[in-house]
C-alpha cells in the first residue's frame, strides 16, 4: 500500500513564506505526474501546480512567480515553495501522486495566510 505524508503546513503573515512537502513510501514502482491541489471552504479544488516525469511543469494563473514546484525522486517526494502569500492562499493543501492508471491522494495540510 502506497502512503503520502504530508508537512508543512501552518499559520503565516502575508508576504511570508511556507514550504510544503509530500512523500510517497511504499510499494513504490513508477511515479508520473506529481502535483498539489488546494480547496479552500466552500469552494472547489483546485490544481495549483504539477511536475511530470519528464519535468514539464504547470503552475495555475495565480500562484506564478510566487510557487515554485519540484520533485526528487530518489525520495518520491515533491516539494512546493511558497514565497509572497496572501490571504487568498488559504486553504487546505492536498498533494496528488500519479502512478500508471491510478492515483493516491494526501490526507491534506492547512495553510493560513494571515492579513
Amino acid at each position: 500500500q502506497v502512503q503520502l505524508v504530508e508537512s508543512g503546513g501552518g499559520l503565516v503573515q502575508a508576504g511570508g513564506s511556507l514550504r510544503l512537502s509530500c512523500a510517497a513510501s511504499g510499494r513504490i514502482f513508477s511515479i508520473n505526474t506529481m502535483g498539489w491541489y488546494r480547496q479552500a471552504p466552500g469552494e472547489q479544488r483546485e490544481l495549483v501546480a504539477d511536475v511530470t516525469r519528464g519535468g514539464m511543469i504547470y503552475y495555475a494563473d495565480s500562484v506564478k512567480g510566487r510557487f515554485t514546484i519540484s520533485r526528487d525522486n530518489a525520495k518520491n517526494t515533491v516539494y512546493l515553495q511558497m514565497n509572497s502569500l496572501k490571504p487568498e492562499d488559504t486553504a487546505v493543501y492536498y498533494c496528488n501522486v500519479v502512478f500508471p492508471g491510478y492515483n493516491y491522494w494526501g490526507q491534506g495540510t492547512k495553510v493560513t495566510v494571515s492579513s
